[in-house]
């Protein structure tokens, strides 16, 4: 096994980073949560073993975010009080990422999903359950593609895009900073930053659809 790490999240995306990094050959040595009456508890059979700034005063090393609101885990990676830790990005044995791909640091991504040739996806990304990303395409800091979804080709997302379970992106479009593509949309045209964007074809919310 390689080297240990700590999970930063103890809910229900942190059972799945767990599996991920175990199925990946990492021993996870403790989880760290700050939701109340958590100390004491396990996820997965791991122990929580405190709040998140305890993590370095234990002597953790090795880390991987584990929380999936992706202002959160923006927030966590700035945070001083972690400034310790280096963040692990790990794979899923039973996904396909290409040689070509760049990870950034603590990035995860999870079984199934596909990352073609040449795509970059940046620090702290998810990549979820089943969901693709073909070639050439650049996932931002803090991004995340959740279960299903599909980005075709040259897809751009920026810092913090939110993709939502079984949208599409079709070839060359880019999403800007923040934005929200709905579960189930459709997007075939870049959308602007800091925009929910719903629907097939998709659009930001309360932009009339065209008549």
């Amino acid at each position: 096994m390689t080297q240990a790490v700590v999970v930063l999240g103890g809910g229900g995306h942190a059972k799945v980073v767990i599996s991920t990094l175990r199925a990946a050959g990492v021993l996870v040595s403790a989880v760290y949560d700050d939701a109340p009456g958590s100390l004491g508890r396990q996820v997965l059979g791991v122990d929580v073993c405190g709040p998140l700034s305890q993590a370095v005063a234990d002597g953790a090393r090795r880390a991987v975010i584990a929380i999936g609101s992706n202002e959160v885990r923006k927030r966590l990676a700035d945070d001083p009080a972690l400034a310790g830790l280096e963040f692990a990005s790990v794979v899923h044995p039973h996904s396909f990422v290409d040689p070509s791909v760049r990870l950034g640091a603590g990035t995860v991504v999870f079984a199934g999903a596909v990352v073609q040739p040449e795509c970059v996806i940046g620090r702290h990304a998810i990549v979820n359950t089943g969901a693709t990303v073909d070639h050439d395409s650049c996932l931002g800091d803090f991004s995340q593609v959740c279960p299903g979804a599909h980005l075709a080709g040259n897809v751009s997302l920026d810092e913090g895009v939110f993709i939502a379970t079984g949208a599409t992106l079709v070839p060359g479009v880019r999403v800007g900073a923040w934005s929200i593509v709905g579960a189930g949309a459709a997007v075939l045209g870049d959308l602007p930053a800091g925009v929910k964007a719903l629907g097939v074809p998709a659009r930001p919310r309360d932009t009339p659809p065209a008549s």
